[in-house]
Parts: structure tokens; C-alpha cells; sequence
């Protein structure tokens, strides 16, 4: 088979365990819902173990900064948490961080080999990353999958139950187990991403281009009802699943709907709707004779929601409003001093949404006229300019409330009662000019050579 090309995105091949912060690991962490802002640039190519073939490295922030994992071990949370910021997801950079502690120190530099090893050696290493790295990094015949290859199994063998039930999960880790190809483990799981991410896509899938088209079960059963001279009736082979309650396929209460055609697989259940949860937050600000004012941060618990990073000063929303400024003004007291007199100004909301919570914001300002702030800074808050607070480890949240603040003093909203408000994030889409890996399933025709670079 021809080498497949790897996307911009993909999940490439360390030279070594020392490298391996350059490669597989923190790639398989990051593509989960982060590498969007994080992992976009390519710095240049390695040699592979054997000394005869490179690969491409694709690299961003953390791993430029930090190329090896003595480099990383060696790094303050803090400085993974600011550099992390705004990726999203902010306990995987400090569990990468663990890991590589935990590699340097008590395991002597040497990354385990195996996924069962890596699963259990390293903290925050589950079962798909376990099996990423050690097929990719060192050859093990072992299978995964992710949101992309659950879809594309579903699909192929036209499972309709819920993928999430402990059932179906062992079903799916098990035949992806059974499929991977033992000659080039890692090549093969990258194409099944690749393939899910590309081609077999959640909506709209490419079917025309599939390279599994023949073997897929979901896109049988399209054919099959549009042959059919009665559409919508059972066919013999879907009667006898329901005869013997298979407890893969698609449920009675969900039945197969032609208008879905292969969509029809995966089926999930209904996601519980993020909790609802009102914060007030305050900007308070000491002006400058020259220069933006300083503005307090307050550092969050170093467990739970956003462990460690920093944030403007915080209550919970009151119900009125008179109780929510005294409840904010203790907060503010309790880092900057007495505030005699002081009121905080409203500024507008801001809506986040977490993976499981809908955080709104109710935004405030004060300015400490003619006040000089406490100096220094009590332990576990600090003042820092607007120019800092950008490259502060601050979340994708406070982000949003610093622009409304922002927009207000330099008034750029005009006749505007309230800010806007802000929408969830979301992954960022492939782009169209990232290359694809059908060419893993097509005849390898031998035209590498050893000493070939990447384009």
C-alpha cells in the first residue's frame, strides 16, 4: 500500500520515547476537542526509529515550547495553564503534564511501551489514548476508538444501539481489535480517524468516495430500500434481528428511518441538557497616570471546574439585585481592602456553555478612584495590565468578560443597553485543503523512498 498522507490535524509518529512530547501523546490529548487552536503548524520532519524514514511533525504552542518531556516536567502549572489557555478542556494540559512528570522521575525517562502499560502507568492516559500511542509510537497491534471510528464501525456493521452502553463499547473496542492491520497498526488506526472525519462524516457522509463502501452494512440497507417494490416494509433479514432481540441494532422505539439513509447509524441517546448556573463577576480596576489601569485576578481552587486558572472576582447570583452587589463587594474586599461607598457598575451578561453547564455571567466594573490598591497583592490574586491579561492562564470565559468590559471603556457600543451575547465554542471544521487517507486502502504502489520529506 502507498504511505497515506496525514492531515493537518493528524497524529503523527515520534522518532523516540524522548521526543515523544513532539509526537503521539499529547497530539491523541490535544485532538479531543482542543487542537483546533493549539496544533496547526508544522515545525519540520524526524527520522523514524530506523533512521531511513521521516515523518512529519505537526506542532503549535505547547509542544514548541516544549519538545521533550524533560522539557515539560520541568515546566510550572502555571506556565501549561497560561500557555493552555483558551484551548479548552484545561485539566488534559495538566494531566500531559503529570504524565510527564511521572515519566521523568519514576520511570526513569523510559514512556511505557503497551497500551495496558500506559493505561495504567500514566495519569489521565484512558483507553483511547493508550492505544493510539502505542500503535503509532511503537508498532502494537492494538485498536481505537474514537468518535470518528465508533461511527465508521456503526455504520460498517449497522449497529443502532446506544454506542455509550457498556455493551456496545466492549463490542466496538473488541472488533476494532480483530480489523487493525497487525503489518502497520498505527497507519491503519490513523485511517479509520481519517475515514471518520473526512468521508464517513456525522452529517452528509461522502458515500460515493468510500473506500468501505462494499463492505458496509448501513449502506446495503439504503440500496436495498430503494430496490424495494414495497419501501418501508421489513425485509426477511430484519425480521429475524427482531425475532432474536439483537441487542445491536436498532431499537424498536427508534426504527429505521429511510430519510436518514446511513445516518441512521450511530444512534445516541438524548444528552441531558447542560445544568444552569448564574455567577456575578466584577472588574475592578486601579487607573494609571499612563497606560491601561490594572485589573485584579483571583486564582480558582486547584480542583474542579477550571482548577488553577485565573479569573475576575466571583459570587454566585443573588436574586436581588441589592443582595448581589454586597455579596460582591465582600468578594472584592476580601482581595483588595475596604471599598467604602463603592458600587459596582453593570455592564451587560455573558453567556459559556461548558460541556455540562450553561454559565451565565452578570458583568461589573469598579474603578478604585483616587485609591491605591493593596501592594502587594494578597496570595492567590494579583493586578495586571490589559496587555498581561492576554497572556494570562485565564479561561475562554473570562475571555468573553474582558471584552465586555473592554468594549465599554474604550465605548464602542453605542446605544447598546446590553452586550452581546456570546455563543458556545465549537470545534473548528476541518479545512477543505486538508488531504485525506483513502489512500490506505487502496493498492500500495512502492514509490517512497528512504530519504522522501514531507510536502
Amino acid at each position: 500500500m502507498a504511505r497515506p498522507s496525514r492531515r493537518e490535524k493528524s497524529y503523527c509518529r515520534p522518532p523516540s520515547p524522548r521526543t515523544i512530547c513532539s509526537g503521539t501523546w499529547p497530539m491523541s490529548r490535544l485532538s479531543e476537542g482542543t487542537c483546533s487552536a493549539g496544533m496547526t503548524k508544522r515545525s519540520g520532519t524526524y527520522l523514524g526509529g530506523d533512521g531511513s524514514r521521516r515523518r512529519p511533525i505537526w506542532t503549535g504552542g505547547p509542544m514548541l515550547k516544549w519538545p521533550t518531556l524533560q522539557d515539560l516536567a520541568s515546566a510550572s502549572l502555571e506556565e501549561v495553564n497560561q500557555l493552555w489557555s483558551g484551548l479548552g478542556y484545561y485539566s488534559r494540559g495538566r494531566r500531559l503534564q503529570e504524565g510527564a512528570r511521572k515519566v521523568v522521575e519514576e520511570l526513569g525517562g523510559h514512556m511505557p511501551r503497551t497500551a495496558e502499560t500506559l493505561q495504567q502507568l500514566l495519569p489521565g492516559v484512558g483507553q483511547y489514548t493508550a492505544g493510539a500511542i502505542a500503535s503509532m509510537a511503537f508498532d502494537q497491534v492494538t485498536g481505537v476508538v474514537d468518535g470518528n471510528v465508533l461511527r465508521v464501525l456503526c455504520r460498517v456493521r449497522a449497529i443502532g444501539a446506544d454506542p455509550s452502553s457498556t455493551l456496545v463499547s466492549h463490542h466496538l473496542w473488541s472488533l476494532a481489535h480483530r480489523l487493525v492491520d497487525p503489518a502497520r497498526p498505527g497507519d491503519f488506526n490513523q485511517a479509520a480517524m481519517e475515514l471518520g472525519a473526512t468521508v464517513c462524516t456525522p452529517q452528509h457522509p461522502l458515500c460515493s468516495r468510500c473506500p468501505v463502501q462494499s463492505l458496509c452494512q448501513a449502506y446495503q440497507r439504503v440500496e436495498r430500500e430503494q430496490r424495494s417494490a414495497l419501501p418501508g416494509s421489513p425485509d426477511i433479514e430484519e425480521c429475524a434481528l427482531k425475532t432474536r432481540q439483537c441487542q445491536l441494532c436498532l431499537p424498536p422505539t427508534k426504527p429505521w428511518d429511510p430519510a436518514l439513509g446511513v445516518t441512521n447509524f450511530p444512534r445516541k441517546a438524548s444528552r441531558k441538557p447542560p445544568r444552569e448556573e448564574y455567577s456575578a463577576t466584577c472588574i475592578l480596576e486601579h487607573p494609571r497616570a499612563t497606560g491601561s489601569p490594572l485589573i485584579l485576578l483571583v486564582q480558582r481552587p486547584n480542583s474542579g471546574l477550571l482548577a488553577g486558572l485565573w479569573e475576575f472576582p466571583s459570587v454566585t447570583s443573588e436574586p436581588s439585585e441589592q443582595h448581589q452587589h454586597e455579596a460582591l463587594l465582600q468578594e472584592l474586599q476580601r482581595w483588595s481592602g475596604p471599598l467604602p461607598g463603592a458600587r459596582p457598575q453593570h455592564l451587560g451578561e455573558v453567556i459559556h456553555i461548558f460541556s455540562h453547564i450553561k454559565l451565565t455571567y452578570q458583568v461589573y466594573s469598579l474603578a478604585l478612584e483616587g485609591q491605591t490598591p493593596v501592594a502587594p497583592a494578597p496570595p492567590g490574586a494579583r493586578w495586571l495590565t490589559w496587555e498581561e491579561f492576554h497572556s494570562a492562564a485565564v479561561s475562554t470565559a473570562m475571555k468573553k468578560v474582558f471584552r465586555v468590559y473592554e468594549d465599554h471603556q474604550r465605548g464602542t457600543r453605542k446605544g447598546s443597553k446590553r452586550p452581546r451575547m456570546s455563543t458556545p465554542s465549537s470545534r473548528k471544521k476541518p479545512s477543505r485543503g486538508q488531504q485525506v487517507l483513502d489512500s490506505f486502502f487502496q493498492p500500495r504502489i512502492p514509490t517512497d523512498t528512504p530519504n522522501s520529506t514531507a510536502q
